[in-house]
C-alpha cells in the first residue's frame, strides 16, 4: 500500500485520476480491454473531473462496474447512486463497451445480488476506484464488515453513521429518507481488483484514514483491509492526513 498526500484536494484529485486513466490504458495495451469498477459520492467529484478529461483512454474499450446502489430507490432518484454515476462518468467518457449497473430498484435483492455476481465473476477486474466513509466503510460494508464471505455482491444493512453522512453531505433531507440497506460489493470482491485506487479528502474523514491507515486490520474498520492490497494506492489532502503519525 502507498499512500501519497497533497496540499490541496485538486492536486490530490489530478493525481489519483491519472493513476486510474494509467491503469486503465495499461489493460487495454495488455488485453483489448479494462475492466473497472467506480464508487461514487462527494470524494470522487474532483477525481472524475480530471479523469473524463484525460486524454488518450479508449472508452470503448472500458466494462465498468458499479460499486454499490441503495436498496429501494429508483435509477431517476436524485440520491441513487446510478444518477450520481451517469451525471459525473458515464454521460461524459462517451460509449462504454459494457456497464453493469445494480438495479436498487429490484423487487427481489437477493437475485440481483446473483445477476451481478455472475457478470463479474467473468470480469476479473483491473482497477477499482473506492474511497473510504467517516465511519470506516469501504463500498457500503459498515463496521463489523464480512471480511469472509466469497460474494461478490450482497446485502447489507446501513448503521446511523453511514446514514448521517449522506445526510450530512445533502444527498437526503433526514435520517429516515435514507435507505437502511444497500447492495455493496463485498470486501473480498473489492481485493480481487488488480489495483486499487482511494481517493480521500477532507478533514471528516481524517480519523478513518488514520485507523484505515495506521491501526489494526478489522471488520471494525473495513477500509483497514486495503493494508493487505499489494497494489493499492491511497490520495489523501492534507486536512484527511491531518491525524497520520508524523505527517504534519
Amino acid at each position: 500500500m502507498n499512500k501519497y498526500i497533497f496540499k490541496t484536494k485538486e492536486e490530490m484529485a489530478t493525481a489519483a485520476a491519472s493513476s486510474v486513466a494509467q491503469a486503465i490504458k495499461h489493460a487495454i495495451r495488455a488485453k483489448g480491454q479494462a475492466n473497472i469498477v467506480i464508487g461514487t459520492g462527494n470524494s470522487q467529484t474532483e477525481m472524475f473531473e480530471h479523469l473524463v478529461a484525460t486524454k488518450g483512454v479508449d472508452w470503448f474499450k472500458v466494462v465498468m462496474f458499479h460499486l454499490d446502489e441503495y436498496i429501494g430507490l429508483a435509477p431517476g432518484h436524485p440520491a441513487a447512486l446510478r444518477t450520481y454515476l451517469m451525471k459525473h462518468f458515464v454521460d461524459r467518457v462517451g460509449p462504454l463497451r459494457a456497464m453493469y449497473l445494480i438495479k436498487g430498484e429490484a423487487p427481489d435483492p437477493v437475485q440481483e445480488c446473483r445477476r451481478m455476481n455472475v457478470l463479474i465473476q467473468a470480469h476479473p477486474i483491473d482497477v477499482a476506484c473506492i474511497g473510504f466513509g467517516e465511519n470506516g466503510h469501504l463500498a457500503f460494508n459498515d463496521p463489523p464488515a464480512d471480511f469472509e464471505t466469497e460474494e461478490p455482491y450482497l446485502i447489507v444493512e446501513l448503521d446511523q453513521r453511514c446514514r448521517m453522512q449522506q445526510v450530512g453531505e445533502g444527498w437526503f433531507q433526514s435520517l429516515e429518507q435514507v435507505p437502511a440497506r444497500a447492495i455493496s460489493m463485498s470486501i473480498r470482491q473489492i481485493l480481487k481488483s488488480k489495483q486499487l485506487v482511494a481517493t480521500v479528502p477532507d478533514l471528516r474523514k481524517a480519523e478513518a484514514v488514520k485507523n484505515a491507515l495506521e491501526g489494526p486490520v478489522t471488520p471494525q474498520v473495513p477500509a483497514s483491509i486495503v493494508q493487505h492490497h499489494e497494489n493499492c494506492s491511497v490520495f489523501l489532502d492534507e486536512p484527511a492526513a491531518s491525524r497520520l503519525s508524523g505527517e504534519m
